[in-house]
């Protein structure tokens, strides 16, 4: 039966007396309502368990504590009252408690500083881990019904009428083993004011004080644990782990938290199996093989230690199942299923190589220790406990129980019963038990009740205890004769506590514990204090319990050397869905697939990543490029055509050979100045035509080696100049022959006067001076500089010599184009002049050639990248200078040289 059920029965067996509160309540205050329930109440509550401790006292702290774990049958026939049996199977972890509560009461009741005069007791009932049990319980308790209750004298005192001696209430309460206990309390016990202080809940949604207003804890909110595991998983760049929760507040909380702190942290929860306690073994089962399935080497396990132990024998059985299977790879096992065939399981690796983090619930389980499946699949379990201290005279406490010397303990008769199997009274629990000798003893018992080496849930308690009396230290506080006039504060003796004001003095509570640890509230909550464990193996295969950090509120402080993984030494497992991408590569997500799976995609050009896992890759600074590796920006290598490298060499030797076939043609033509080849063809303009030419060839050198200011300066007037230069002969020479032979017409003498030596020298010269003219501009307004092209891509950048003015480099190039598109006009109409020898046809085949190579020049010069651009204006200037070379003076040199017969007027002037 659910909890929810049973809080139904537990409301409908006991409306009429909650009615009669209201009612008396209205009439004569909380107060009055309160004593009527504990008159009406008294036996009532006191049905869900018999069993209980109870010391007389000033001031009775009532305690809840799930010490049996086996809830009787019930029977719900919704005709007559529930008879309610006791629980069974008592706990030894939970009895500890409950005497760390006895064990703080007598240091406090024998402290000269704290509640001086004042009496402590208690009165401990069980809530059998069940919520319905610890409400009638509690509701037993606030209600007045102690051993000693008298329903009769509370019924008078109720009304006003009789002896007003009753039972001291209780005033508070600690207990609600869990979250959803507690909650269930303090909305009960809310309307109430009566504090509970719980020394184990730890659901975040407790701190919430407009729901949950009277209660308080000893116990940290799960979110600094939640948190703690954040921190591990980012610390360790696990990036690929799987869940395993309890389907219930604790787990769900534990998981949400988590899952908000790694939502911008790049870490995936590869799956997530919830496990319900009605169903442990199924779930257990499917749970186990989600792990063996999964390539995720972290697992979160965030539920109860029994739950634990179960998964843990689920996956040792999957090792014995595949015992034979272990070294077949790839061993799948398929079940036909209508037309497909469906995966049943991965029958191809151990379930060894997981790394398990525990949260508190399991972390310490000495259960889990002593379990043979624990130590075959859970090795170096990595877990969160809450702090144990240490607590001086406890364990001499302990050692020193007796029921005969507490004659009235039931849960110690019992205890003894279980551990000695005798009757240590005239009574027993157990009729078939002998009777006890008297020398039992707890010296040499070692349990879970006995051992007080680690003490955490019960340091808890011991916590509650004091928090509570400090409280009542400070409410029964007499005012200081030096306090403000006014102040109508009065000393208040035990049996006129209230729960509202207890509440008040619980809020602000801070003191320092017997150990010297500083304690306050904060709203509900106490800073957050946990252990840091690791199982480890010993040398006898056994495990135990390691102290390798600590946690300080959101502070964790962890001795990485001391840790031991699941693999047996201190290496930290790797747990991701996709490795780290290395450096000079970016992550790049797949599609439809979490974001910690991903591919790796090196760099680009000019960009680099100089950290593992980047998310993007950074581009270079304008004067760095990325190296290799794309790993890191170096700085860009200055590039440019030179002298020493093949093009440039090659470049050279082009150039230089053709100053020296000009230079050839050159001593030729001077040595043959009288013949009639020479001079037909006018040998000034030849001769200053060749001079020309080698002006071409040598300005090419000039664009070869490091550009400087000069240089870039020089090659461009050069290179535009000399070709002018050449250019203006070839044009005056064509339009010579053109006058020569229109003069040659009647009426057309006078045409050569034109045309003499003085005016081709002077029509050259104009044709220069325009080029000069357009040069000394350009490069007066803005001369090119050397300057690297960081706009190229590339390690190596281009130091090149920047026109920031195209409109003058264009003016220079554009008039060269229009000098040789008129020669070339020229030319073309002289080509069919009768004469036996007609230069005009030489000159129209390498003006034909000049404008090819230059036509085919501009397209290439912008494509080219970098340097290659120089090179193509270099390879345009040789190839159009020995255009004009070979073409004008090959033929001429072959008829001088290798021809003399024909070197003659007659077969120059012959039609």
């Amino acid at each position: 039966m659910s909890w929810m059920s049973r809080l139904i029965t537990l409301w409908t067996c006991s409306a009429p007396s909650l009615l009669l509160v209201g009612l008396v309540g209205r009439q004569l205050g909380l107060g009055v309502g309160l004593q009527v329930v504990q008159t009406l109440n008294c036996s009532r509550w006191a049905t869900p368990s018999d069993k209980g401790v109870f010391e007389d006292g000033d001031v009775i702290l009532g305690g809840l504590f799930n010490l049996y774990y086996i809830p009787p049958t019930l029977e719900h026939d919704f005709t007559r009252q529930p008879q309610y049996k006791s629980c069974t199977g008592l706990q030894n972890l939970p009895l500890q408690y409950i005497y760390a509560l006895m064990f703080a009461l007598d240091e406090i009741n024998h402290s000269p500083t704290l509640l001086p005069g004042v009496k402590l007791s208690y009165f401990i009932r069980d809530s059998c881990a069940f919520p319905t049990w610890a409400l009638q319980a509690a509701l037993s308790l606030v209600s007045g019904d102690t051993p000693s209750c008298n329903p009769a004298a509370g019924f008078l005192e109720a009304a006003g009428i009789g002896a007003k001696k009753r039972d001291p209430p209780i005033p508070l309460i600690i207990g609600g083993d869990s979250s959803i206990t507690a909650q269930a309390l303090s909305r009960i016990l809310g309307p109430l004011s009566v504090p509970l202080v719980s020394y184990t809940a730890s659901c975040p949604c407790l701190s919430d004080r407009r729901e949950y207003s009277n209660f308080f804890r000893t116990m940290a909110s799960d979110i600094y644990q939640a948190r703690a595991f954040v921190q591990l998983a980012l610390k360790f760049n696990w990036t690929w782990v799987g869940a395993v929760i309890a389907n219930n507040d604790y787990g769900l909380n534990l998981l949400k938290i988590f899952q908000e702190g790694i939502q911008e942290a790049g870490v995936c929860l590869a799956f997530v199996e919830t496990l319900q306690r009605e169903s442990i073994v199924s779930d257990t089962k499917r749970a186990a093989l989600t792990i063996q399935a999964s390539t995720v080497k972290v697992i979160l396990v965030f539920t109860w230690y029994t739950d634990v132990k179960e998964l843990f024998v689920q996956l040792a059985n999957i090792n014995v199942r595949n015992k034979d299977m272990w070294n077949v790879p790839n061993k799948e096992t398929y079940r036909q299923e209508k037309n497909f065939l469906v995966l049943v399981s991965c029958n191809y690796f151990k379930v060894t190589d997981r790394q398990f983090i525990a949260s508190e619930a399991w972390s310490t389980s000495s259960d889990l220790l002593k379990e043979p499946a624990s130590s075959k699949v859970a090795g170096g379990v990595f877990g969160v406990a809450i702090r144990s201290s240490f607590l001086p005279g406890f364990d001499s406490y302990i050692r020193k129980l007796n029921p005969s010397l507490r004659p009235n303990d039931k849960f110690l008769r019992e205890f003894w019963e279980n551990q000695f199997r005798c009757s240590p009274g005239k009574t027993s629990l157990s009729t078939s038990l002998p009777a006890c000798n008297g020398s039992e003893t707890l010296a040499g018992v070692h349990n879970l009740f006995t051992d007080t080496t680690q003490l955490r849930v019960t340091y808890n308690v011991y916590l509650a205890v004091y928090a509570a009396a400090h409280a009542l230290h400070t409410l029964f506080s007499c005012p200081d004769i030096n306090s403000p006039p006014g102040n109508s504060s009065t000393c208040l003796v035990p049996n006129q506590i209230s729960p509202s004001e207890l509440f008040q003095h619980l809020s602000n509570v801070k003191f320092t514990t017997p150990q010297g640890e500083l304690f306050y509230f904060q709203g509900a909550d106490t800073t957050a204090k946990y252990d840091l464990l690791n199982w480890q193996k010993t040398p006898d295969g056994q495990l135990k319990i390691a102290l390798v950090g600590r946690i300080d509120g959101f502070d964790m402080h962890l001795n990485e050397s001391a840790i031991q993984w699941h693999t047996g030494s201190s290496q930290v497992p790797v747990s991701v869905c996709s490795e780290r991408c290395p450096l000079g590569t970016r992550m790049a997500s797949r599609k439809g697939e979490p974001i910690c799976c991903f591919d790796c995609i090196p760099c680009a050009d000019g960009e680099i990543s100089n950290k593992t896992g980047a998310l993007q890759c950074d581009r270079c600074p304008t004067e760095f490029w990325s190296n290799s590796e794309r790993s890191a920006c170096i700085v860009r290598q200055l590039d440019f055509l030179a002298y020493n490298e093949t093009l440039g060499i090659t470049l050279t030797a082009v150039a230089v050979s053709g100053v020296t076939a000009t230079t050839i043609v050159f001593v030729v033509f001077i040595y043959y100045r009288q013949t009639p080849m020479v001079r037909a063809n006018n040998s000034e303009l030849s001769f200053l035509l060749l001079l020309s030419l080698k002006l071409c060839f040598l300005c090419s050198l000039v664009f070869i080696g490091r550009p400087a200011v000069w240089s870039c300066r020089f090659q461009q007037a050069a290179f535009g100049i000399s070709f002018v230069l050449s250019i203006s002969c070839l044009q005056v020479k064509t339009m010579v022959v053109l006058a020569a032979f229109r003069s040659a017409r009647p009426g057309a003498e006078a045409l050569m006067k034109w045309f003499g030596p003085a005016q081709q020298r002077g029509s050259v010269c104009v044709f220069t001076c325009v080029q000069v003219i357009i040069c000394v501009i350009w490069l007066s307004v803005s001369p090119p500089v050397p300057q690297p092209d960081f706009a190229v891509p590339g390690l190596k950048v281009t130091l090149k010599c920047a026109m920031d003015s195209v409109v003058g480099f264009s003016l220079v190039l554009g008039y060269i184009g229009l000098l040789g598109c008129t020669s070339l006009l020229l030319a073309f109409l002289a080509r069919k002049l009768p004469d036996n020898f007609n230069e005009a046809k030489l000159i129209t085949f390498s003006m034909l050639i000049f404008c090819a190579v230059w036509v085919a020049f501009v397209p290439a010069y912008v494509s080219s990248p970098g340097k290659y651009a120089v090179a193509v204006e270099i390879f345009a200037i040789l190839a159009s200078s020995y255009g004009l070379l070979f073409c004008i003076f090959a033929p001429k040199c072959f008829i001088i040289l290798l021809r003399p017969e024909k070197n003659t007027k007659k077969h120059l002037m012959a039609r």
